[in-house]
Formats: C-alpha cells, structure tokens, sequence
C-alpha cells in the first residue's frame, strides 16, 4: 500500500465494513479512529448475552473462508490466529412444509444422489450448476469483486469483456435454475441463499449461482464463538495497527471546512482530515450531511429496492432440540407468496420461510449446561408495522408452525426470549427502512449501480459497507474496506 503518513481519518461506525477499512487504513499509516454509535463494536454482528446464554444478534454463517484468509493474509495474519473454525455437517438441513426434509452435507456425492430421488439426471444436473457457478465465482471474485469497476467505460475495455465470455451475468436466478432444475424443491434449494443478498428468485441476478460454489464446494464454517469473535478478531488486528476505538459515541452531523471535517458528538466535535463513513448510507447522506453535501435526494432513496427486514426471535430453552441443525430452514413448499410479500405487497407473512439457527449444537459455551441458544429469522419487508401486539401474534405464528414442521415445541420450555424487528434495525442501526441488509442486489442495483464509495459532493468523504459494492453480506463488506481503502489512498496516498 501507498502511505497516508500523517493523516488523520475518522470511520463512523464500527460494522465490518469500517473495521476492515481502518485496519487498512491504519496499516498505510493514518491516523484512524474508529466512533461507534451503540456500546458494541461490529455492527449488525453484535452479541446478546445474558442468563449464560450468548447470541449473535446478526450475521450466523461463516461463508467464503478465502476471503477472510485474504483479509488477514493483507496483514501478514491468519485467521487462526484470531480465532477457530469447524466446518458443519451437515451445510444446513430443510424442512419443507410437506413433511419432506433434506440435509446438504459437505459429502457432493450424497447430495448428488438425493438429488436423484428427486428428479432423474438431477445429479448430474447439479454436477454442470456447479461447474458453472465456480467459474461465476473464479472470475467474478477476481475481475469483478476485488477489482473496483466504478465506471462503463471499465466494463467496456475488451479483457473485461474476454473474461466476461461464459457467465451468467443477465437474465433471473429463476430463469438461470430452471436450466438445470425442473423439481420445484430442488430449485429452492439452489436458491435460498438469495435471502443472504436480501433479494428473490425473480429479482436476483443469474451471476449470484456463484453462491452455490460458496455453499457447496467451500463449505459452510462455525468459527468459535460465532461470528462475534471474528469481530474480536478484526478489532485485535486493528489494535495492533494503532487504530483506537470508541463506542457509545455517534456522530449527529459532518461539517466541512477547507482544511479539516468536524464531526459533532455528544461528548464533543472532532477534527480530521478524512471521513468514512459505515454509517447507513442514506442515513449518513440524509441526517448527517447538509443539503450541498448529499449526492442524493430523497427521492434516489425512496425508489430503490430494499432488502427484507427481519422478525427475529432469540431464544433460551431447557433441554436439546435434537430434530434441528446448527443451521436449519423450513421453507413452504410455494414460496412465491412469501417473497411477494416482501417485494410486491408488503404484509407479514401467514405461511412464512424461515432460518433457525442453534450455535449450541456446536459450540457449549453459548448456552448453560442442559440448555439451548437457538435463534429464529423470519425475513420480511422493510417498513412494516412491528409493535408489540404483532410481535406478539407472530411469535405465536411463528412458534406453531416450527413445532408443526419440525417436531421442536418449544413454548413450554422457553427460559429467556427477546425479539428484534424492523423499528429496532432503524433505532439500532439508522437502517433506512428497518432494512436488515441494505440495499438489495436486483440487476438495476449490482455492481455499478449502486452509491459510489466516494461522495460525489464532499471531497474526503467515503463511504463503505453493504450499500457500495462488492455488497451485502460479511465477506462483501471486508472486501469494501478494502476498496474504500484503496480509493482514499489513490487519492491522498
């Protein structure tokens, strides 16, 4: 890297994406503090504990493990170093609400045959998906991911096109699955992982098959801990590059001078040189900034397509739940309705798909002896109405149909509970909308299309984090620090 001897940076907003971009910025010799609106570092990756159980609140899977070697290989680190993984068998189990079930394990021979079961020649069908989608993968990382493409024109020089040739860039996941898949079940399988982009079958881009790769050939990891202490792992890294972190401290307004930013606290303004703001974009352009200082308007926010919120459930519970995996899903076997209802005509949903996820079936520290740590995460649309009587009702909703399709009755066992919901994703978060995620990865929203990383009225001014490319998701946000960090230095390096 380039030096930035001297200068001073502030990241707003301690989420994965501004702990990546400090831990490089740090490392090209800024100054770099890190201010933290809530009392915890990580962002959407922060932890609940209480009673002897340790929840984390947001991001559960450990996906795409070469991206983290990449992070901390960036630093001459490991990832070991920081923290330990065990990859999960099986990947994930499905419970679909016809009594059918599916348990997708890191043995491709065995998922090729269930696959068999299900629809003839599916198993080779699976086979070619694969193949397809680690070439998305190979190439998109490479030319497309790492590779800050920020401009037409950079998609028009004719290497980019050469290594372009072959993949799925247009068209839907719905339409790219159904080239391979005619089994309804088995095109939902290929494609649940659109939750993680906060988008549908029909709205996602056929380039995102990559995750299949992701699921498939790279596996599915626990870190030990959870994710949280991949966060632990990233804020140790950063103090030892000297970046200095404080929470509970949320910056209100970004001023610009000519010769310095001063960015109001409560405890007290402060001076920099550079901003990056982790901050949710459009809260950052719409609350922070003043109006000759947003390369936005109202209306650019209002019009784009939001991923889901989430009704999420933690719970403590006496005893095991033997019929779940550490990751499980129970998907309806139509589940078009589902995603209209977060998309098209936004209602919380009465036949919902959901994830439940139980880190106690791998990790015994994250709950007492005798007991289970399990979460459940029903995705639905940003900006609904979540008051206590319909948490209420859904919990109810929520907690039937789990012990209907999948023999885990919980409600007479349950020893701790909270919920977390759309208006809470707003208050914690400043999401816009109550978005769990972001903006979603539709066609008109990839890539190019989404808020430059540089503002494009405030010069010093950044951006990282799920909003800006490469995306959502843990591994698309490390891979932003990184090119945020790379914009601030071919700027000021």
């Amino acid at each position: 890297m380039h030096s930035l001897a001297d200068a001073s940076v502030v990241v707003i907003g301690a989420g994965v994406g501004g702990l990546s971009t400090a831990c490089y910025l740090a490392d090209a010799g800024a100054d770099v503090r890190v201010l933290e609106k809530n009392e915890q570092l990580g962002g959407r990756a922060s932890r609940l504990e209480t009673d002897g159980f340790r929840f984390d609140m947001g991001p559960s899977w450990y996906l795409m493990p070469d991206v983290f070697e990449r992070f901390f290989d960036a630093f001459d680190r490991t990832p070991e170093e920081y923290y330990d993984l065990e990859q999960l068998d099986p990947h994930y189990r499905i419970f679909f609400k016809d009594g059918d079930r599916i348990d997708v394990t890191p043995d491709l021979e065995r998922t090729k045959r269930r696959f068999e079961e299900y629809e003839a020649g599916a198993g080779e069908s699976l086979e070619r998906y694969l193949e397809k989608s680690a070439l998305n993968y190979e190439v998109g990382m490479e030319h497309f991911v790492y590779e800050d493409r920020t401009r037409l024109r950079d998609y028009l020089d004719l290497d980019v096109a050469r290594q372009a040739r072959g993949l799925s860039l247009l068209g839907s996941m719905q339409g790219h699955v159904e080239k391979y898949f005619d089994h309804p079940k088995l095109q939902q399988i290929m494609q649940y992982t659109l939750v993680f982009l906060g988008g549908s079958p029909q709205n996602t881009p056929a380039l995102y098959n990559l995750m299949s790769h992701v699921d498939f050939n790279l596996g599915v990891w626990y870190p030990d801990g959870g994710l949280g202490a991949v966060v632990d792992g990233m804020v140790e890294l950063g103090e030892e590059l000297g970046v200095s972190y404080e929470t509970g401290r949320p910056v209100t307004k970004i001023k610009g001078r000519e010769d310095a930013f001063v960015l109001e606290t409560p405890q007290g303004a402060v001076r920099t040189d550079l901003v990056v703001s982790n901050a949710d974009y459009a809260h950052t352009e719409e609350d922070l900034l003043p109006p000759d200082g947003r390369g936005f308007d109202a209306d650019y926010w209002e019009s784009r397509t939001y991923a889901p919120s989430a009704y999420l459930l933690y719970l403590g519970v006496e005893g095991d739940v033997e019929e779940l995996a550490h990751h499980t899903l129970v998907l309806p076997t139509e589940w078009e309705e589902h995603f209209a209802q977060i998309f098209d005509e936004p209602a919380w949903p009465e036949d919902p798909a959901y994830y439940c996820c139980v880190p106690s079936k791998t990790d015994e520290t994250v709950a007492p002896d005798g007991h289970s740590n399990l979460f459940v995460l029903v995705p639905i649309a940003p900006g609904l109405e979540d008051g206590p009587e319909t948490r209420a009702r859904y919990r109810e909703v929520v907690l039937a149909d789990l012990a209907e399709h999948t023999g885990v009755d919980l409600r007479e066992r349950i020893v701790f509970e909270e919920t977390f919901s759309v208006s809470d994703f707003a208050d914690r978060y400043n999401s816009y909308r109550g978005s769990a995620l972001g903006m979603a990865h539709t066609l008109r929203q990839t890539s190019l299309f989404r808020p430059p990383r540089r503002s494009k009225a405030v010069s010093g001014l950044y951006f990282v984090g799920s909003y800006t490319t490469p995306g959502i998701g843990v591994p698309m946000c490390l891979i932003s620090g990184d090119l945020t960090a790379e914009a601030v230095l071919e700027d000021h390096g």
